[in-house]
């Protein structure tokens, strides 16, 4: 036994140096590059926009406390052969390209607020799309200020978008389509349905007011499409306007904070000498929603699956994200999930299946 043991040792050694020979020829290394990059760059999660359901992805799951594996607030939700992204924090839109989506299907971007961790990638989203071949400018989506943001962005990006049509040519590159459109909306406050603010392809979008008092306004979003429906809180303490939105829908994305442990990090600060954090943790805990409080709002909602992201902080393995849920079961023993970037929900037409995965 100890001879085959050494000999298979051995053998694996000689193929180990083979390999590494053969890999040093560069006829060899041009055929690894060619279908390494060949895969990379095909577009495999075509399948994704089958009119077949309506879908929703975690583009960014954390919050302004940084994650090396988490990209900050965006929820992607596929419908009618599109997809519309809510909120665009940082490093979502890589996380999209390194999904390889399909960048030219967007149909438009919906803002929350403006809080600068939910508008980050902005021009990121319109810059990659506008590449991919997008076929008109980039609409805009939200409550009053949206243009004063897209304003701010059309200007930072100016310069870059002449010097990539200068590059590339304006027949791949036109300058007419590069651009960002604001389509502001005004909020019916009073109106428990929200305000419809898209109606294309079969796909209704509605916004709502939330409570993220001192910042007004902020909206949420509630997305119908086929008898199918999904729901955004965005950034919002637990909120009888949300829970009426909600109403029925199936699947309720809603931020979460777990204030105990953010009142930790604020000890922690305090100790470690610094007041300006502890000071910033220790406000913010007053206009966010705890993951029980989310919980509650779901069951009053009356949702299928609720589906926590925005997470604040944002987890980093399975111990912290236990500890994360802590009391969330006593209020709701199911259909609940912690999302991580990739999170992939999807809701057959036709059908009260509620279905989850990942992108990745």
């Amino acid at each position: 036994m100890r001879r085959l043991v050494q000999l298979m040792a051995a053998l694996v050694f000689v193929g180990f140096g083979l390999w590494l020979a053969v890999t040093r020829i560069e006829p060899v290394q041009q055929s690894i590059l060619h279908r390494v990059v060949g895969g990379i760059m095909q577009k495999s999660q075509e399948s994704l926009f089958a009119d077949d359901a309506l879908r929703a992805v975690v583009c960014g799951s954390a919050s302004p406390i940084p994650d090396l594996n988490r990209a900050g607030p965006c929820i992607a939700v596929l419908a009618g052969g599109k997809f519309y992204v809510v909120d665009t924090g940082a490093g979502s839109a890589e996380n999209f390209s390194i999904w390889r989506m399909p960048f030219d299907k967007i149909g438009g971007v919906f803002l929350t607020h403006f809080h600068s961790d939910h508008i980050t990638d902005l021009g990121e989203w319109n810059l990659q799309s506008w590449i991919s071949g997008r076929p008109a400018p980039l609409r805009v989506f939200g409550p009053s200020g949206v243009e004063k943001v897209v304003s701010g962005f059309s200007q930072a990006y100016a310069l870059d978008n002449e010097y990539r049509t200068a590059h590339h040519g304006a027949d791949v590159l036109k300058p007419a389509v590069g651009k960002l459109s604001a389509n502001t909306f005004g909020l019916d406050e009073n109106d428990a349905a929200g305000t419809v603010v898209l109606e294309e392809n079969g796909l209704v979008v509605r916004a709502f007011a939330v409570d993220h008092a001192p910042i007004h306004p902020a909206v949420g979003y509630r997305f119908d499409y086929k008898g199918r429906s999904v729901v955004v809180s965005g950034d919002t303490v637990a909120s009888p306007s949300l829970i009426a939105a909600a109403k029925g829908a199936d699947v309720l994305f809603h931020e979460a904070q777990a204030n105990f442990i953010v009142d930790v990090m604020r000890e922690e600060a305090q100790a470690a000498n610094l007041p300006r954090y502890a000071k910033v943790l220790g406000d913010i805990p007053s206009y966010h929603t705890t993951p029980v409080e989310a919980a509650t709002v779901a069951n009053d909602a009356g949702v299928d699956l609720l589906v926590l992201y925005h997470l604040t902080p944002p987890p980093p393995n399975p111990i912290v994200e236990r500890i994360f849920m802590r009391g969330v079961a006593d209020v709701r023993p199911k259909g609940v999930a912690l999302s991580r970037d990739g999170f992939l929900v999807t809701l057959p037409l036709d059908s009260k299946d509620v279905k989850t995965g990942s992108v990745r």
